[in-house]
């Protein structure tokens, strides 16, 4: 849908570009007729005027969010899990794709353990229903690897996750990137 919008957009101004442009071709000629030796300073000064108020439009800031959990805690994976909704359903509502990162580490990572996750299948369901804007379920390795080495077997995760080096370097990194953070 960005897409669309971004040729539209393009579309409008080159349309904008070609009207100026004509007319100042249109002022150039008859300027001509009244004055063979020179080209008229005000079509260059109307061409620069459009030019600059084109570069002057700014783009259009992407929506991508970063929610944070960090607590083993049905109340706070259902919020944060009704928080991506909630966005996706409004930028939906404008016809704008968004980007959302579901960011676990610490105990916050059960939410995405196959074996205790209380909200496996809302994830799955989120997962689907996102399209065509994207969610994404990050999970922190650190976490994993000491979850793992403390209860001496290897842990699954659900199959929607994506693991990151470390959830709180991810966090980070992507706010400097312009992200947004939440903390349902």
């Amino acid at each position: 849908m960005r897409t669309w919008f971004r040729w539209v957009v393009l579309v409008v101004f080159a349309s904008l570009s070609l009207t100026s442009v004509a007319f100042a071709v249109d002022e150039q000629t008859t300027a001509a007729k009244k004055q063979p030796t020179y080209p008229s300073k005000k079509t260059s000064a109307a061409k620069i005027k459009t030019l600059k108020a084109l570069a002057a439009i700014p783009a259009a800031k992407p929506h991508r969010i970063l929610i944070q959990v960090d607590q083993n805690d049905p109340a706070v994976m259902n919020l944060a899990l009704n928080n991506a909704t909630n966005l996706i359903d409004y930028y939906r509502a404008k016809h704008v794709d968004i980007k959302v990162d579901l960011v676990t580490y610490g105990p916050g990572l059960h939410m995405l353990r196959d074996d205790t996750s209380p909200v496996k299948d809302r994830i799955k369901q989120l997962k689907d229903y996102a399209f065509p804007s994207a969610v994404q379920f990050s999970a922190c390795n650190n976490t994993k690897e000491n979850m793992e080495k403390k209860e001496g077997k290897p842990i699954t995760l659900v199959s929607e996750a994506v693991i990151v080096p470390a959830g709180v370097v991810h966090l980070t990194e992507l706010q400097e990137k312009g992200w947004t953070y939440l903390r349902p």
